[in-house]
């Protein structure tokens, strides 16, 4: 599968022990930093890694998590693994409450938790969840992740990152994105 001569899926050296969904954020694709080295953390883990490619102004008026919904629902039409992990960025934290009710484990990067239907779908999942986020991040609400920790969710956070997990500095935004890797790679030891 390609998207703008992209590929879109990605198998693991091995036999696949389940399926990962990426959804990317408005304006954050599949192939920035984060969702890329999430990516070769899940095919190194083991997963087949399938990405959601989208152009997030299509969706007009709708409601984002109707939206992302329907995306990620159309997206596992006809899967048959037998496990399917969440990765979702920003918008794609969206998928929240759909990885809840089916109890799907989860990798939230920076997950939208001013938005109490979204965290509410994060508490309401009985699937193990990462939680990613930045202090400096005005879509993320530290109360709200230290509530999901004590709940069960693991959660990195991160005290001078930003929405997209960076700094101004360049060198300090590697710094993070290595911290972020190694709680995913962590996080999917643990599975």
């Amino acid at each position: 599968m390609t998207f703008g001569g992209r590929s879109t899926r990605w198998e693991p050296a091995g036999a696949a022990r389940g399926l990962a969904l990426v959804a990317p954020g408005r304006a954050y694709s599949p192939d920035a930093p984060l969702l890329d080295f999430a990516r070769i953390a899940l095919q190194q883990h083991g997963f087949t890694v399938q990405q959601l490619w989208w152009d997030s102004t299509t969706r007009g008026e709708e409601d984002p998590e109707a939206w992302v919904r329907r995306q990620v629902a159309a997206a596992l039409a006809g899967e048959d693994a037998a496990r399917v992990l969440v990765v979702g960025k920003s918008l794609g934290t969206h998928a929240a409450s759909y990885a809840a009710e089916h109890g799907l484990d989860a990798i939230w990067l920076t997950p939208l938790l001013v938005e109490p239907r979204l965290a509410e779908a994060v508490a309401a999942n009985p699937g193990r969840q990462l939680l990613v986020g930045g202090l400096a991040d005005q879509l993320w609400n530290a109360g709200v992740a230290r509530e999901l920790a004590a709940t069960g969710c693991d959660v990195l956070e991160v005290p001078d990152a930003d929405h997209g997990m960076a700094t101004s500095d360049a060198v300090r935004t590697a710094e993070i994105h290595l911290e972020v890797a190694r709680a995913v790679d962590a996080f999917l030891r643990a599975a």
